[in-house]
């Protein structure tokens, strides 16, 4: 990985779109900071694109495109995205979304809270539709990376995808990601062809759960906790910051606007 302040001027002018995850790559030990949401005003008034892409559930991408300055909101790993248009919360389900009452999943549930000790059920579970998130470090305890593991071995074996973010073990049923529904999206509403655009997306993000958007993305950037998650990845994103979580975004977003002004 290269640091963020090697990005080329050349590269920086082409970005139109700015793609990122939510927790603890513009959070920070769970809370928001200035530095991070103002970083995401001054993207939207410098008329770039801005388009979370997290594995929060639907509950919260209500409010994420309502209230901030985004221009859409993927949420629960690539289920579903919301956006404001014309006055209207618009949204789109991906077709092969299955409701998370669905019996592996509830097996799943089950499984894990009796193999896995110190697992629960996440705290945000109640405003997902397609998912079910299993906290193994949002809340204490605390769990070790290898509890992670063993949960995504848990859900895989039962024929459930699972992903493990920086807080949660993500699981459901149906083949899609963020990506798939982040180009889907982009290509929608802004008529981004992914084959000639790719060059104008860049991507943050500190996890395994965004391997495939750094896989896809040429311009990616992982801020400096994703070498905690480096020993699960085969795919690292190309840059990374020096700061870790919303400091890390805000600074990468400070260099990525420098570099345009340069361009």
């Amino acid at each position: 990985m290269h640091q963020i302040q090697d990005l080329t001027r050349e590269a920086a002018g082409r970005i139109r779109y700015v793609l990122m995850d939510i927790d603890d790559t513009i959070t920070t030990e769970g809370k928001l900071p200035a530095d991070s949401y103002a970083s995401l005003w001054r993207l939207h008034e410098a008329g770039i694109r801005v388009v979370p892409i997290t594995g929060r559930p639907a509950g919260w991408c209500d409010l994420i495109a309502r209230q901030w300055p985004v221009d859409g909101v993927v949420g629960e790993n690539g289920a579903l995205v919301f956006w404001e248009e014309d006055g209207h919360l618009k949204r789109i389900y991906h077709e092969q979304a299955v409701p998370n009452d669905h019996a592996v999943l509830k097996r799943i549930e089950q499984r894990v809270l009796v193999e896995v000790e110190g697992t629960r059920v996440a705290g945000d579970q109640f405003g997902r539709m397609f998912d079910l998130a299993i906290d193994f470090a949002e809340e204490e305890p605390r769990l070790p990376l290898s509890d992670a593991q063993r949960i995504k071995e848990i859900c895989e074996q039962e024929g459930a995808v699972a992903k493990i973010s920086s807080i949660h073990v993500n699981t459901w049923m149906g083949t899609y990601d963020k990506l798939s529904m982040a180009s889907r999206f982009l290509a929608l509403r802004f008529g981004y062809d992914d084959a000639k655009q790719v060059a104008e997306v860049i991507f943050f993000g500190d996890s395994p759960n965004d391997e495939p958007m750094f896989t896809h993305f040429p311009t990616s950037v992982g801020v400096a906790n994703i070498a905690d998650y480096a020993h699960l990845m085969r795919v690292l994103p190309a840059f990374t910051t020096s700061l870790k979580g919303g400091l890390g975004f805000a600074e990468g977003v400070t260099v990525l606007l420098e570099k345009r002004r340069e361009a």
